[in-house]
């Protein structure tokens, strides 16, 4: 599918971006600029670690009005959450350009950290979530059960976020949705083959409950047929129009709808 991407593209929200990465890190300017150049006028900059917490809100301080950051602690990470991390991240979950609370949640498909390990961590960081009143950004592999089963309770305190990186089935997709999560969509939807569950599921999902984001620099959209290279923020409208496609819906509809959802999620300014 073709698609123009440059300045003339509606405004979109990159709700997730790994600036923190080896592959992003020596390029920050020119990732940000060639992200601009595509119409990605907010970027979420993740936060999966206390340190890349720590970069992710010097990158939005240093770009207001443009970056923001999450700030948590991934399951991979979840060994190193002890109690002086759970502070300083109380510190920072208390500046305003730290939008959410994560990247947090579980993922039993390597066991980087122990499942023991991961559900104290995630605990922890849900209850900070329902505390501050910011939203979860939340991270789910290989563990839906549990992490259902953790989240069910603090849903009904009031808590709201979005399962970032969806890549589940129709099931999980609506499981989630009747909690009041919304979900992120990267370019897996774009793969044929081991998107194909997320190809599914995605007709299940309303409109307005719908991110987009590119996970950089992982998850190339395939469409845009940039093999072998990191991925960015500026590829973010390949997304859009892979998801606009499956939906069969105008690319305008798909940005619109979900840079106000993201904007609406994290408090972030402006409108379409």
């Amino acid at each position: 599918m073709n698609i123009a991407i440059g300045a003339d593209r509606p405004h979109l929200v990159d709700i997730g971006v790994n600036f923190h990465s080896g592959q992003l890190t020596a390029m920050t300017a020119a990732v940000l600029a060639r992200a601009k150049a595509a119409g990605v006028v907010q970027i979420l900059a993740t936060g999966t670690s206390l340190a890349s917490s720590l970069r992710a809100l010097e990158l939005a301080k240093a770009n207001p009005g443009v970056v923001f950051a999450t700030a948590g602690v991934h399951p991979h990470d979840a060994k190193s959450f002890d109690l002086p991390t759970a502070r300083r991240l109380i510190d920072l979950w208390n500046c305003p350009e730290v939008v959410a609370v994560g990247e947090c949640g579980l993922d039993y498909n390597r066991n980087f950290s122990t499942p023991a390990a991961q559900r104290s961590a995630f605990e922890q960081q849900l209850a900070m979530a329902v505390e501050t009143g910011k939203p979860l950004f939340l991270h789910c592999r290989d563990a839906f059960v549990d992490f259902h089963d953790m989240l069910a309770p603090v849903m009904a305190q009031g808590a709201r976020g979005v399962v970032h990186c969806f890549t589940g089935d129709r099931a999980e997709a609506e499981s989630f949705l009747a909690m009041g999560l919304d979900i992120g969509i990267t370019g897996w939807v774009t793969d044929r083959q081991r998107g194909q569950a997320l190809r599914d599921a995605v007709a299940a999902i309303p409109l307005n409950r719908l991110h987009l984001e590119t996970d950089a620099p992982y998850l190339m959209p395939k469409n845009a047929g940039l093999r072998g290279k990191p991925n960015e923020p500026a590829n973010l409208p390949w997304v859009a129009a892979g998801l606009a496609e499956l939906l069969q819906r105008d690319v305008a509809q798909i940005v619109q709808a979900c840079s106000e959802n993201s904007r609406r999620m994290f408090g972030l300014p402006g409108s379409v």
